[in-house]
């Protein structure tokens, strides 16, 4: 059953949760470790992130800067499906514009069809490190939607080779992302607003949003795509304070705001350990509320831990 079926027949909101792959040379065991803390509560699929090469500088004995091309988490597609034949659970592995040509792009989509994993989250990513503006690769996407549209291609039979013939039809449930408060290079959120309508257009069954704190800029952001006649359902993405330095990190690095009772609420802590408390309280309200709300889902950003989630829906659900 896809993403979008799961949603459409489901009784209560849906739980469900993200994960990194390992880092290169770690092992499998540790996703398997997060993933057992969860499974009791029944999620109804688990994401899988996906990394582009990333570029570094190693300088050399005479002083001269070489440079490298890695991927520090390799093994999506791999991890997606030992997960869900293991578990027996929906997967859904994230597929990236950057750092990939849309033959790269469609050859991961053939290996997924292989192994019967048909649904994905179509993302743009993130600039390359060190670059302000994101650059696609000479034969890749530059949009989200376009991601979307060659996806869709394949669910139609049409392959970028147009010769071939009796070309199979793919069957993928395509997710997409929002920000409830605005995507940081859309210049305001009417264009942020258009963009995601395009992408919905495009051939996406559903959006996640971009984690926040603030349960209000979401139902608001959920008005505002009614209104523009954005009508798939609205995942609500949510990602529990941890650490102390979390209320300082995430909004640079997300552009997102944190309110001002939970900032005060995290300076009082002297701890990490009391900081991811106060995380985990303020994620169980912000849960609570959006289920009174009528929320298709809830989706957790784990960053490969799982304890305090298990708590919050515990909690919660």
């Amino acid at each position: 059953m896809s993403v979008i079926d799961k949603i459409q027949s489901a009784r209560r909101p849906l739980f469900t949760f993200e994960l990194l792959p390992p880092l290169k040379g770690h092992s499998i065991e540790r996703v398997y470790a997060a993933i057992d803390r969860l499974v009791e509560f029944q999620p109804a699929y688990i994401n899988f992130t996906t990394h582009r090469n990333e570029i570094t500088y190693k300088e050399r004995s005479d002083g001269l800067l070489e440079k490298r091309v890695t991927r520090l988490r390799p093994g999506t597609i791999a991890l997606a499906a030992a997960v869900k034949y293991k578990y027996n659970i929906t997967v859904v592995p994230h597929i990236l514009c950057g750092g990939f040509t849309r033959e790269e792009t469609e050859n991961v989509l053939i290996e997924m069809n292989f192994l019967g994993i048909d649904d994905v989250l179509a993302l743009r990513g993130d600039p390359q490190r060190g670059s302000r503006i994101f650059i696609p690769e000479k034969e890749g996407h530059t949009h989200t939607f376009e991601l979307v549209k060659q996806i869709v291609n394949m669910n139609n039979g049409k392959y970028l080779e147009e010769s071939l013939e009796d070309t199979i039809s793919t069957n993928f449930c395509v997710g997409v992302a929002c920000y409830p408060e605005k995507h940081v290079e859309a210049p305001n959120i009417e264009t942020d607003m258009e963009n995601l309508k395009h992408k919905v257009e495009s051939g996406a069954s559903y959006i996640v949003t971009q984690m926040f704190f603030d349960n209000s800029k979401f139902l608001r952001f959920r008005d505002e795509c009614k209104k523009i006649g954005i009508n798939v359902p609205v995942i609500a993405g949510l990602k529990p304070i941890s650490a102390l330095n979390d209320i300082r990190l995430l909004p640079q690095t997300f552009h997102i705001d944190v309110p001002g009772d939970l900032v005060s609420a995290i300076k009082k802590c002297t701890t990490d350990k009391e900081a991811r408390e106060v995380g985990i309280e303020w994620a169980v309200m912000q849960s609570r509320e959006l289920i009174k709300e009528g929320v298709p889902g809830i989706h957790y950003y784990t960053l490969g831990r799982s304890d305090n989630v298990a708590r919050i829906v515990k909690a919660a659900f």
